[in-house]
């Protein structure tokens, strides 16, 4: 079915596609919509949701662990300072191996204060062992919910899963989307039925035990090892949604890449105003690209070095400022994936669209003449700055 919703709406559509057994609830800007929209649906009688309203974030998502942990289908959705109030607990989950599915809409952190978009929340939980996975339109956002369920479900996973989305620039803007039946997303996604839980009888057991030193590194061995057995699951869970859709998604997108020389590599919603800028120098005959990274954990290093390898030069553009003194989290992790490379493009980062600071085709087109430079005189300045802040002394 065809029709326009924005991503707020597609998200709230989705879960009540699906059915969930609880929902631990918050309300944050710009993630409110969805909890909204959802709980009309639980008042109408369309689904069956338990739906639990918290004191905060901490508590949905504490919520949503215990719900989990019994053995039930949970979901919950935040942004920004909410997600920074559930950091306790998204290892928690995670460490419990829960597969608990959190829209996140991406929001700026404070301080100071700020309600618009970046990557700063999602970010900054990265290394709290969830897979995430980032949409750049509402379309992606509607079939990414959909797809984590059976990711993080899978028993050789068990993990939980964060689909994000910019907020306001993906969750409010209304786009024309295409919905599955909701007969098909049922069948797609199945019935949650974990092998073990606390309210199986036949079987009793802790969750989220103290763990002592002889047995923790083992635990988060097993972690590792199960983020690492996401990757192939995460391929397959697309390759069937695109039997049912036609929609084809991997751990990134490559755009305008088979030949390019010159590449940009960057997360989300600006990969749409990216990808417009490519195509408008590939029509002067200028030989660019653009990677866009679907999956940030787990991390594509292999698919990364593939589609890069043959470039010349390459900015990474991280809508998060990781204050380590030089660079990004998306430059890092991409600089690493290209380091065994026998031959590496230049490579540069920048930081940008911090706080909802805009990003347009000509920005685009100017990191790209930048690059023109790298690769023809060698030499790449600064490896990391910042693009579009104002310059000290001028008017605020």
């Amino acid at each position: 079915m065809k029709t326009a919703l924005s991503g707020n709406e597609a998200v709230a559509y989705a879960m009540k596609q699906i059915n969930p057994d609880v929902m631990g609830a918050f309300p944050i800007t710009p993630s409110t919509e969805i909890p909204e929209y959802f709980a009309q649906y639980v008042a109408d009688g369309v689904v069956t949701t338990e739906f639990v309203t918290t004191e905060s974030e901490h508590s949905s998502m504490s919520v949503c662990i215990a719900a989990s942990a019994a053995g039930a289908r949970s979901v919950c959705a935040t942004s920004s300072c909410g997600l920074a109030l559930m950091h306790e607990m998204l290892y928690v989950a995670a460490s419990s191996r829960l597969p608990i599915v959190l829209a996140c809409v991406n929001r700026a952190l404070s301080g100071p204060i700020n309600i618009n978009n970046d990557h700063s929340d999602s970010m900054g939980s990265r290394d709290a062992g969830w897979i995430q996975i980032y949409a750049e339109n509402n379309q992606e956002a509607y079939d990414n919910f959909i797809m984590s369920f059976l990711i993080g479900e899978t028993p050789q996973v068990r993990l939980p899963v964060m689909a994000c989305m910019d907020g306001f620039i993906t969750s409010h803007a209304v786009e024309n989307i295409e919905l599955l039946d909701t007969e098909v997303v049922q069948g797609f996604v199945g019935t949650y039925e974990p092998e073990h839980y606390l309210l199986k009888k036949e079987n009793p057991l802790a969750v989220g035990p103290y763990d002592l030193s002889a047995f923790y590194m083992e635990h988060k061995v097993m972690q590792a090892e199960a983020i690492r057995a996401s990757k192939a699951r995460i391929l397959q869970v697309a390759e069937n949604l695109a039997a049912i859709s036609g929609r084809h998604y991997g751990l990134i997108e490559c755009h305008q890449m088979e030949d390019a020389e010159l590449a940009l590599v960057l997360i989300g919603s600006s990969a749409g105003t990216a990808k417009a800028s490519v195509d408008e120098l590939r029509q002067m005959g200028q030989k660019v690209g653009l990677v866009k990274v679907r999956v940030f954990r787990p991390f594509p290093a292999e698919e990364l070095a593939e589609a890069l390898y043959h470039t010349k030069a390459v900015a990474v553009l991280d809508k998060a400022e990781s204050f380590s003194g030089c660079g990004g989290p998306l430059f890092a992790e991409t600089r690493s994936a290209l380091y065994d490379l026998p031959q590496r493009p230049q490579l540069i980062n920048l930081v940008y669209g911090l706080g909802g600071r805009d990003f347009t085709t000509e920005s685009a087109r100017s990191v790209f003449e930048r690059l023109a430079q790298i690769a023809e005189t060698g030499e790449t300045g600064p490896r990391y700055a910042h693009m579009g802040q104002r310059t000290r002394g001028s008017a605020t």
